[in-house]
């Protein structure tokens, strides 16, 4: 169990560091970068879902979601339905440098996906899954089933 709990703990430091040098060149740190890829991915999502799904108070939210909308990568709107929501999309700058990151990240882990062959990725899901407590879980379905509804019709 600690050499499990060990890989993970370095697995996850080289897996940022694989983005660390393109987010330093831009200003941005990993916190950042977790915004971006979560609002990249949902798209509409709901400040209180994005906090929710961090795990983060929403004063450590508000310092980089300001700045990332002060460089224009992220725009805030009000809620068709319901108008005390306020939902985050990347702007085209935004989905850019998300892209950018994504892309990094996304090479590094292909290549251990060729690898290791499709029973050992199955079985990192759901270890990846199984670490996740029921909260979080529960979060990532009702962002997906309101990125859901907004994509047939309003927020």
């Amino acid at each position: 169990m600690r050499q499990a709990q060990e890989l993970m703990m370095l697995a996850w430091r080289d897996f940022g560091g694989v983005v660390d040098p393109v987010l330093e060149s831009l200003g941005l740190g990993r916190a950042h970068h977790r915004i971006l890829q979560l609002v990249g991915h949902h798209p509409g999502i709901a400040v209180g879902d994005l906090i929710d799904l961090l795990g983060i108070t929403k004063q450590s939210l508000g310092r980089a979601l300001t700045d990332l909308q002060e460089r224009g990568y992220v725009t805030q709107e009000v809620g068709r339905r319901d108008r005390r929501l306020r939902l985050l999309s990347l702007t085209e700058s935004g989905a850019a440098v998300e892209r950018r990151l994504f892309d990094l990240q996304r090479e590094k882990l292909m290549g251990v996906y060729r690898d290791v062959g499709a029973a050992a990725i199955d079985g990192f899901r759901r270890v990846v899954q199984g670490l996740m407590d029921e909260r979080t879980r529960r979060v990532i379905e009702d962002v997906a089933a309101a990125a859901e509804r907004a994509h047939r019709g309003g927020a």
